[in-house]
């Protein structure tokens, strides 16, 4: 092996884009996200003491801006109750108008499905988007499933 081959690293291919599951999206007006990261170490500290009294196993490791949103990164993906301890601190944080805190969720993903075999009956012999729409909001197992496009 000569010395250019040993000097190369490997390159890791993502098969994925977007934000990552670890991350909380909280959209908000501008002038908040500014007094958010001005103070980021601090909240950061103040968000893990509250989500360790209330036991939860999720740790907030940094803050940071995109657009007009915040993104607090974590060790794992957190759950619903998780989002609301976080949600409580943002809007009690001094100075933050929290009329302007628009909403806190995880990332969203974008999953492409090929649905076969769904019970239906067909009225006047047209399979519609429509149809397949109301097939699919009448089936338990698309209850929290949100269309991208027609079907």
């Amino acid at each position: 092996m000569n010395s250019n081959e040993r000097q190369k690293k490997p390159i890791i291919n993502m098969t994925t884009k977007g934000p990552l599951k670890k991350q909380i999206i909280i959209s908000m007006a501008k002038l908040n996200t500014e007094l958010i990261i001005k103070s980021a170490s601090s909240n950061i500290t103040n968000i893990n003491k509250c989500l360790k009294n209330t036991k939860s196993d999720i740790i907030a490791d940094f803050i940071c801006l995109t657009n007009d949103e915040v993104i607090i990164t974590t060790n794992k993906p957190a759950n619903i109750s998780d989002l609301s301890i976080i949600k409580k601190y943002v809007k009690n944080i001094n100075n933050i108008n929290s009329n302007n805190i628009d909403c806190l969720h995880l990332p969203k993903s974008k999953l492409y499905l090929k649905i076969i075999g769904l019970p239906h009956n067909i009225k006047n012999g047209m399979l519609t988007s429509e149809v397949i729409k109301d097939v699919l909001k009448d089936s338990y197992l698309f209850e929290n499933v949100v269309l991208a496009s027609k079907p």
